[in-house]
C-alpha cells in the first residue's frame, strides 16, 4: 500500500483527519495485495506471505478468499458512513451546510483512503450474490445521505436543479472518481481540491 495515504487534515479527532491505515494484519495484506493485482490474480497463500502468517493461520482467521474480501470492504463502507454522519453531525442545519460537509467528507475519504476505495468499487464485481447485495445496501445508504439533503435543498428554495436523484448521483460519481486520480504530490492541496471539487458539486445541484 502506497503510504502516503496516511495522511492529517484538520484536527484530529474529527472526521477531516486521516492517520494511519488501521486494519488487523490479514485485511492489511489483502488490501495490498488486491489493489495491486486484483482479486483474481491474488492467491490465499500470497495473502498470507504478505501478512507473515502460514495459510492454515490465515485460514483461523479468514475461511476463504471472499471472506477476506467482504471483511475489507464491509471495513471500507463502515469507516466511510461513519465520517459521513460525523460530518453531518458537525454541520449547520441548512441544506446547503449540510451539503457542503457530506459532499467535502467524500472527497477526502476517496483522497486519502483510495486503495480501499477503489478495491470496494472495483471488486464488487467478484462478490457472491448476498455479499454483493449487503454491499449495495451500505453503498446505497451514502447515497441516501447526498439525496435527501439535495431534495430538501429544493424544497426550501436553496437548489434549483430539476433533477435532483440525478444530481446526487453525479456529485457522488465525481467524489468516487478522485480515488482514481489523486496524488499526494499533485500541484493542488488537498484543501484546495476539496474547495475546487465543493465547487463543481454545487453547481451540479443549482446551490444559490
Amino acid at each position: 500500500m502506497d503510504t502516503r495515504e496516511d495522511q492529517v487534515s484538520g484536527d484530529a479527532g474529527s472526521w477531516r483527519h486521516y492517520g494511519p491505515v488501521s486494519l488487523p494484519k490479514p485485511l492489511a495484506a489483502a488490501l495490498d495485495a488486491f489493489a495491486e493485482r486484483g482479486y483474481d490474480g491474488t492467491s490465499i497463500r500470497e495473502v498470507a506471505a504478505r501478512a507473515g502468517l502460514s495459510v492454515p493461520g490465515l485460514y483461523h482467521h479468514y475461511p476463504s478468499k471472499q471472506a477476506l474480501l467482504v471483511s475489507l470492504t464491509t471495513a471500507v463502507m463502515n469507516e466511510l458512513l461513519d465520517r459521513s454522519r460525523r460530518a453531518l453531525s458537525e454541520a449547520g442545519p441548512t441544506p446547503s451546510e449540510r451539503f457542503d460537509a457530506v459532499v467535502e467528507s467524500l472527497l477526502r475519504f476517496h483522497m486519502f483512503r483510495r486503495d480501499q476505495a477503489f478495491v470496494a468499487s472495483t471488486e464488487m464485481r467478484s462478490m457472491e450474490p448476498e455479499s454483493r447485495e449487503a454491499y449495495v445496501a451500505l453503498r446505497d445508504e451514502q447515497q441516501r445521505m447526498i439525496d435527501e439533503i439535495i431534495e430538501a435543498g429544493v424544497e426550501s428554495g436553496e437548489f434549483t436543479t430539476p433533477f435532483p436523484r440525478d444530481a446526487g448521483r453525479a456529485v457522488a460519481t465525481m467524489c468516487i472518481g478522485v480515488a482514481d486520480w489523486y496524488r499526494p504530490d499533485g500541484m493542488l492541496t488537498p484543501d484546495e481540491l476539496v474547495e475546487r471539487n465543493l465547487a463543481i458539486a454545487r453547481s451540479a445541484v443549482g446551490a444559490l
